[in-house]
């Protein structure tokens, strides 16, 4: 603990007695911080006040998907003022750039001295007030932001626009005035891509595209919530961890507007600030995160991954949470029209880019409500087309009593779509009634499909099981979420009797790794 001379090293104290400062010293916290450690995260909402006593601290706020030094402390200078004062999350992060000691106030133990000491309340508040203005200076600078050149409906802009956004990066979006080679992403630097492939766009913003090592404790397939979770307690607990994700983080749910029925969150949380705060997590605790790469098949025996580029990753042990995939309706020309009309799953770009149009959405289950719900808030009139007679056997109770609260949000059961029109672009659909045997032409610019998924498995090898439907059979071995090939486990919505909640599949994420860690001492 602090003893009352080593506190006198800051000036706010200056005017403190040696009884206030023996009781600051009594009770606060002393961090003592190794460099690359952090005091608080950007977003964090526990509220605090520090002073830092001796060593170095920068202060970091994440722009365009990167953190950046956009300020420092030295001995005898505080932070936390702002959300101490505001009662707000921490607009900053703080990391020591070299051994520190950190002076941590609890706010019981700041309101005990300030009513004695009104003027040192008076100070904090200032400080606050100064923080506020940095704030406004940093918010007023011209942006230097990636921005995607391409038209509105064009499928492979589409491509881009939901790659950058599902791993949190902000661009702007421009329409081009003439005809061209599009998409063209133009980085903060100036620098132009034409027509990226999404690995070449990923390298090129900082991703990691390739895995740092030849060999890890633990390598995970598929970055979803299981994937991510898994991701996050093998780090955590001294495993070398690697996830590999085929496209972005997040997975299916990362697609899902708002997740309203998830631990922890009263307000609901949308599923890609989800997966960004999972992923965000996983990286902080050490582990690699590789996107844009496919695991094209694994040597079970010796559990290695076989990437693309015919590049090999040896495992002591691989998780395989690569979830589900969107089921496709079956319908002449559709796939022609996806990106531009047709969508599976809805992002939240994509809802804020439905603003005054009719919208049309194919499902029945939560996704489908959720997206609906969202929306409603930006389109003209949303429909939702159900094969069945109700929503009730397929749509929690507390969405379909959501949807009833919004009049331009309409129910059409019995109904399915026949036919899609539209040739650069969709233009309307075919919606045919089963009950009366009725076809009408709707105009609309999208569709958001939300039909179920099915798991995509048939890349594994034989001696791993399958049931007919292709989900991983597990738990015939010596562990529970163990498969038929040792040493690989399966987990989430990949897995044969899994509940398909995202809840339930950060529960084997987090429970895989335990029984990987029976299964490395059994070895």
């Amino acid at each position: 603990m602090f003893t009352r001379d080593e506190l006198r090293v800051v000036p706010l104290f200056s005017d403190l007695t040696d009884d206030e400062l023996d009781y600051l010293a009594k009770t606060s916290a002393d961090l003592r911080l190794r460099a690359g450690e952090y005091v608080i995260y950007e977003g964090e909402t526990r509220r605090a006040l520090f002073f830092l006593i001796s060593g170095r601290l920068d202060i970091l706020k994440t722009l365009n998907g990167a953190e950046r030094v956009v300020g420092v402390r030295a001995p005898g200078e505080s932070f936390g003022e702002l959300p101490f004062v505001l009662n707000m999350p921490n607009a900053v992060s703080v990391c020591a750039t070299q051994d520190s000691r950190v002076l941590r106030i609890e706010p019981k133990d700041f309101q005990a001295v300030a009513a004695a000491a009104p003027e040192f309340s008076s100070a904090i508040g200032s400080l606050a007030m100064e923080r506020v203005g940095g704030l406004q200076d940093l918010a007023a600078e011209p942006p230097q932001r990636l921005a995607v050149i391409g038209e509105q409906w064009d499928g492979a802009t589409h491509v881009v626009r939901d790659f950058l956004q599902r791993n949190s990066f902000d661009y702007d979006s421009i329409v081009p005035e003439s005809s061209g080679r599009y998409p063209v992403v133009r980085l903060p630097d100036g620098t132009l891509l034409h027509q990226p492939s999404l690995r070449e766009l990923a390298r090129a913003i900082g991703l990691c595209v390739s895995p740092a090592r030849e060999e890890y404790d633990v390598a995970i397939v598929g970055g979803g919530p299981a994937g991510l979770a898994a991701a996050v307690y093998g780090s955590s607990e001294g495993l070398s961890t690697v996830l590999v994700e085929r496209e972005a983080p997040g997975g299916q749910a990362g697609t899902s507007s708002r997740i309203e029925n998830y631990l922890g969150f009263p307000f609901g949380i949308s599923g890609d600030d989800l997966a960004h705060r999972a992923l965000e997590q996983a990286r902080r605790l050490g582990a690699d995160i590789v996107v844009t790469r496919t695991v094209q098949g694994i040597e079970a025996s010796s559990r290695t991954l076989l990437l693309d580029g015919e590049e090999r990753l040896r495992t002591k042990a691989i998780v395989l949470a690569n979830g589900v995939s969107w089921r496709h309706l079956d319908i002449d020309g559709l796939d022609r029209l996806r990106g531009q009309g047709v969508y599976y799953g809805a992002a939240p770009g994509e809802i804020k880019a439905m603003h005054g149009n009719a919208v049309y959405i194919v499902g029945g289950g939560n996704s489908a409500g959720q997206a609906a719900v969202s929306f409603s808030n930006f389109a003209s009139c949303v429909t939702v087309l159900v094969r069945g007679e109700s929503l009730a056997k397929s749509m929690s109770h507390y969405l379909i009593e959501q949807l009833k609260t919004k009049p331009n949000v309409r129910v059409e059961t019995h109904s399915h779509v026949v036919e899609v029109y539209g040739k650069g672009r969709l233009e309307a659909i075919g919606v045919r009634n089963s009950a009366s045997g009725a076809t009408s032409r709707r105009e609309t610019p999208a569709l958001f499909i939300m039909i179920g998924a099915d798991a995509e498995t048939q890349w594994l090898p034989e001696e791993i099981e399958k049931d007919e439907r292709g989900y991983i059979v597990t738990g015939r071995g010596a562990y529970l979420l163990e498969t038929t090939a040792p040493g690989i486990f399966a987990a989430g919505d990949v897995r044969a009797g899994s509940i398909k909640r995202v809840a339930a599949a950060v529960g084997e994420g987090s429970m895989v790794i335990a029984l990987i860690h029976q299964y490395l001492a059994s070895r």
